[in-house]
């Protein structure tokens, strides 16, 4: 590392223990590991967002933010008695990179980077050997398909992948199109323009809704004041059906070595990019987007491919 590198990490830090010491900044001293999650998550995705961009002085910037973070976590950390700093953090990471990469630091030879994953799940195993599960790595707290992706590799390093080929993950794939087809006719029926797409709220513990009808009434879909009624929530069964449509599907974008993830967020971002296309042509023209009839929609959306 350049010298000046090490000066200017040096310098950030002393910045940062400055603004945490008595007499620093009311609002940063006022800061916990717990409070600051949300930032955290923020600067995350803003890096990742410079990173889709291919900004290189975005991404500096970006970087630095996440960086401010981790300093931020140490310096709280320090103030405790049996914390730790930056430099533990440092050093704790250096060990594990040195201990999992035996064939660059060691005398293990390996035949490709496949392999090098092998054996990086094997010593993360020794390492921590209270974990009951390979599972416990994967965050809940990550987006649904990054989640999934984590659940599905995590076994398939070790050897156990339910879809070990594009073949086999294709046909998983088709299976999920099929059992949702047969249960297609259980879907809500689609909603009036102005419904809110939201099913009624349930009781994430019961599932039950939570705007329950009395004794002998019919079920009817959650009513937002200044809204038209959402249709009805989906069946547990077609719920269901989707959700493993959705997992083969992540399944297959693993073995194309795909991320799902940006592959779905780039979908949607190219939906969005051509749909401010449209509504820039209707403002153009002097068209209410409100009033458009089903035909129009179409017209106007076909225009902007």
């Amino acid at each position: 590392m350049r010298e000046e590198a090490v000066q200017s990490l040096r310098e950030l830090n002393e910045v940062i223990e400055r603004l945490r010491a008595p007499g620093g900044c009311p609002w940063d001293r006022a800061q916990t590991h717990r409070s600051l999650r949300p930032y955290l998550l923020e600067e995350t995705y803003e890096t990742l967002e410079a990173i889709d961009s291919q900004g290189t002085a975005t991404l500096r910037e970006e970087l630095g933010d996440l960086l401010l973070q981790v300093l931020m976590h140490c310096a709280i950390a320090a103030e405790r008695p049996d914390g730790f700093d930056i430099g533990d953090v440092a050093e704790t990471t250096r060990a594990k990179m040195v201990h999992r990469h035996p064939h660059v630091f060691g005398t293990t030879t390996v035949a490709g980077a496949e392999e090098v994953v092998v054996n990086w799940e094997k010593l993360k195993r020794i390492e921590k050997r209270e974990r009951l599960s390979l599972l416990e790595g994967v965050p809940h707290a990550l987006p649904a398909l990054a989640f999934a992706q984590g659940v599905q590799k995590r076994p398939a390093r070790v050897g156990f992948d339910e879809t070990p080929t594009v073949a086999a993950a294709l046909a998983w794939l088709r299976d999920g199109v099929d059992a949702l087809a047969a249960l297609a006719t259980e879907a809500p029926a689609r909603a009036d323009r102005g419904a809110d797409w939201s099913p009624a709220p349930t009781d994430t513990a019961s599932g039950e809704g939570l705007d329950e009808p009395g004794a002998g009434e019919p079920a009817t879909a959650g009513t937002v004041a200044g809204h038209s009624p959402s249709p009805p929530p989906a069946s547990r069964d077609l719920e269901s059906a989707m959700g493993e449509l959705l997992f083969a599907a992540v399944a297959l974008a693993r073995q194309l070595r795909v991320n799902p993830e940006d592959a779905l967020r780039g979908r949607a971002v190219s939906f969005a990019d051509r749909f401010r296309a449209l509504e820039t042509a209707a403002r153009a023209d002097g068209a209410d987007l409100h009033d458009l009839s089903p035909d129009e929609w179409r017209r106007r959306w076909e225009a902007t491919a």
